[in-house]
């Protein structure tokens, strides 16, 4: 008799049936996922992760660059159609433009900026009457962003005066500022305006076993060196710790017992349609900001109508991103940009003291202007006209961008569309999300800033960016915010849920308040936080 197959219908002989015995059950492979499968792992935890989406070769890397730089090929990461439908109302939030499944998540193709969150983004309501307050502070979450740093391998420096305190070096020295940097810092200079180092999460020398960064420029959505960091590197040291990550294995639904008090099963589907339950001890959320209410929401149950872990209300709720802020044009000198893929100045002196209140970064782009291999895989012409062509439309180029704070509001929110199912016959998520007038009043203020530097550069504005035409960072925060009452919060300062005793839910759903800043630094170091609590509860 034929032996009946366990690797759900995918082809690669995978074994993707569930595990016997779990300690911790993982839901997600990104950062957050990544570093607690590994931290419980090393702990000698048995783990298991499930993650929806597929492995990825590292050795396809290359490829998928040609894929992103070549007109008319497809998405390197394969994102898109019923797998990853949404929804969305109010201003346009597309959903899939900076997302990823897979093992690795989003860190596959992010940018790769890591900072801290500043002390008052922790106070807001305290410090401001906006908001709301984390239920920990800068100091409490200190020595985690020291083990993120190390874990991401983050190459900075301490030249920036806005920053939060710190008593320890960077891993890595910073890259250096870029040609068009220094461009910038004349007219900074003039202005009174303070530039400083961006920490990147790339490795500017050899670092845990990746190389230093070769210069590819295609740092998103494509690292082909594997210089800067995914969490594919923490999955590996998982797996090597002992966890086992199965992938092609969307979680349905989360199942409690009859108490409702501690969650007994991740029900995860495989590409046969075939559903297996995974039992553990205790369960991780770990889907990002979107993906880890929809999730709880598709859980509902009799003692939890309106979603697991909703006896507030609040999963869903309070959804928040950055907006960006920018302003690009030409001057009259060579700007190389596009030699680096990534910023390598930036200023935070506006960041504390904004009017209004909203945080607000300033960054000095190196990646304006069209890419002269971009443009001349799309061109029409060849020979000296295409050479005199890129001559004439690259080289000259400049672009300031900004990160502006949004602050949370109910109804900013993730639902699910009841009118519109995925591949596995679920609503899809549902995006509602609008701007306020102070965030668009940031926005402004932040465009202001820009437009004088460009002024003090005798440089011409070709196109701007503000309050009428912004878009997300795509850094989706705020759905499972964590908070002492249990009434108006999901989760604890450790991460775990109010309403169940066993379930942490991590990432960057569970900020009460987004700042300005990148968030993943601040994913890492709260992941690492609940990690060790969840390590104490075993």
């Amino acid at each position: 008799m034929a032996e009946t197959p366990t690797d759900g219908g995918v082809g690669d002989g995978r074994e993707r049936t569930p595990s016997p015995r779990a300690d911790v059950c993982v839901v997600g492979s990104g950062p957050a996922g990544a570093l607690v499968a590994h931290r419980l792992a090393a702990a000698n935890a048995a783990v298991v992760v499930l993650e929806a989406g597929p492995r990825f070769d590292f050795s396809r890397r290359l490829e998928q660059m040609e894929e992103h730089i070549r007109p008319g090929m497809g998405n390197p990461w394969e994102m898109g159609g019923p797998r990853d439908d949404y929804t969305t109302s109010g201003r346009h939030y597309p959903l899939n433009a900076a997302r990823v499944k897979g093992v690795g998540g989003t860190t596959l193709h992010w940018q790769g900026m890591v900072m801290r969150l500043h002390e008052r983004d922790f106070e807001m309501q305290s410090r401001h009457g906006v908001g709301t307050d984390w239920p920990l502070s800068y100091d409490d979450l200190k020595p985690h962003y020291r083990e993120a740093e190390d874990a991401f391998g983050v190459a900075g420096a301490l030249d920036n005066p806005y920053a939060p305190p710190r008593e320890e070096p960077f891993p890595l020295p910073a890259f250096p500022p870029s040609h068009s940097d220094s461009i910038f810092a004349e007219a900074c200079e003039r202005l009174g305006i303070d530039m400083h180092s961006v920490p990147n999460a790339r490795n500017s020398e050899p670092y845990d076993g990746r190389a230093a960064c070769q210069g590819f420029g295609t740092c998103k959505p494509v690292c082909p060196s594997g210089a800067k960091y995914t969490a594919e590197s923490h999955v590996r040291a998982a797996e090597k710790a002992g966890a086992r990550v199965i992938d092609h294995a969307p979680v349905q639904r989360l199942e409690h017992d009859d108490s409702g008090d501690r969650i007994e099963r991740a029900v995860y589907a495989t590409p046969d349609g075939t559903e297996h339950e995974q039992e553990a001890r205790r369960f991780v959320v770990a889907c990002g900001g979107v993906e880890n209410a929809r999730l709880l929401l598709l859980s509902q149950s009799e003692a939890y109508p309106d979603g697991l872990a909703n006896s507030s209300g609040a999963v869903g709720r309070y959804f928040m991103d950055h907006l960006f802020a920018g302003v690009g044009g030409r001057v009259e000198r060579e700007t190389r940009q596009n030699h680096v893929g990534f910023n390598t100045s930036e200023s935070h002196q506006f960041y504390d003291d904004s009017d209004p209140v909203n945080g607000l970064k300033l960054e000095f782009l190196n990646y304006a202007g069209p890419s002269p291999v971009v443009e001349a895989m799309h061109a029409e012409t060849w020979g000296d006209e295409l050479r005199s062509q890129l001559r004439d439309s690259y080289g000259t180029h400049l672009a300031m961008g900004a990160l502006v704070e949004q602050l949370p509001r109910a109804e900013n929110r993730i639902t699910l569309d009841q009118s519109r199912t995925d591949d596995h016959g679920n609503p899809v998520p549902h995006v509602e999300w609008s701007l306020d007038a102070q965030t668009k009043a940031a926005l402004r203020r932040a465009n202001e800033i820009q437009r004088r530097v460009f002024e003090e550069l005798g440089a011409t504005v070709d196109w701007t960016v503000g309050p009428e035409h912004t878009g997300p960072a795509f850094h989706q925060m705020g759905t499972t915010r964590m908070g002492t009452d249990p009434d108006s919060s999901v989760v604890d300062a450790e991460m775990r849920t109010h309403d169940l005793s066993n379930l942490w839910i991590v990432g960057s759903s569970v900020f009460p308040t987004g700042g300005a800043m990148n968030p993943t630094l601040t994913i890492g170091a709260l992941s690492l936080r609940a990690a060790a609590a969840i390590e104490s509860s075993l």
